[in-house]
């Protein structure tokens, strides 16, 4: 069985998002267990497990995230990999459609190389900021945002960018959060270098104490600095030590992800389910 590593929303190997991409036959998904144990041993942040479906429905592709520990709901960098894989490998061409646990979810290739994802738009409700996530990141938090089920995640917005890239959380405070994880952000120090606004993404709850980048985590993000910088095409940079860049444009309730990917091994699995 043929396993892609594949880095997501960067132009150049070793950055970005690595996700782990496997292309099952049309039999279906092998059982839960062997997914989890896949994507144990390959370790990465996310990997992908997709299988094609017959024509004619709603979805090209039936599509499953899982990290080392356990399934997701949604995951944007590992979709964006298998997306790249489809076309690059010749399979797909234009716009695959993905059945996924969030709906029928989209990833459309442009002749420049880059790929838009059409994810559902976080629902975002505010929150009294937790004492419990002021203690768990070590700095004050100015507000905080539940972004709903799909994503899952407690947003928090931060005093500005210096303070999110100093960042150095208690991650087992963090895991105790209850959420698959935090994002922390804040505006763009400088936005003449190329982005609007910055992130980073502690997730050890799910087995990933820090996320590169997380396309998921933008679809909040996304209507959170749209409302406060007052336009609907961002650009968010992920300041995780590989980096990533993902251009975001809110459409109301749903939210387009863009980004490149690159493969970086492409070998054989020998663990057949």
């Amino acid at each position: 069985m043929r396993i892609r590593i594949v880095d997501a929303f960067t132009d150049r190997p070793f950055a970005g998002n690595p996700a782990g991409v496997l292309l099952l036959d049309s039999g279906g998904f092998p059982d839960d267990a062997w997914l989890q144990r896949v994507a144990a041993e390959v370790n990465l942040p996310e990997t992908a497990f997709a299988h094609p479906l017959s024509q004619g429905g709603e979805a090209d592709w039936a599509l499953r995230w899982c990290t080392p520990a356990t399934e997701v709901n949604l995951c944007g960098h590992a979709t964006l990999a298998t997306a790249h894989v489809l076309h690059t490998a010749g399979i797909a061409s234009g716009t695959v459609r993905f059945a996924t646990r969030s709906g029928v979810l989209t990833a459309t290739a442009a002749d420049d190389g880059s790929i838009t994802l059409d994810f559902p738009t976080a629902p975002l409700t505010a929150l009294d900021v937790p004492d419990s996530a002021v203690a768990a990141l070590g700095t004050d938090v100015l507000s905080a945002h539940d972004t709903g089920p799909n994503v899952g995640d407690l947003l928090v917005e931060l005093a500005d960018e210096k303070t999110v890239r100093a960042l150095a959380p208690d991650l087992a405070a963090v895991a105790r959060l209850g959420h698959r994880g935090v994002i922390a952000t804040a505006r763009a120090e400088d936005p003449t270098r190329g982005y609007d606004f910055v992130s980073r993404f502690f997730a050890p709850a799910v087995g990933i104490d820090e996320d590169p980048v997380t396309g998921s985590a933008h679809t909040a993000l996304a209507p959170f600095w749209s409302e406060r910088l007052g336009r609907d095409e961002l650009t968010g940079l992920q300041a995780s030590a590989r980096t990533g860049l993902v251009r975001t444009a809110l459409r109301g309730d749903r939210t387009l992800l863009t980004g490149t990917a690159v493969t970086v091994i492409d070998g054989e699995l020998h663990a057949t389910a």
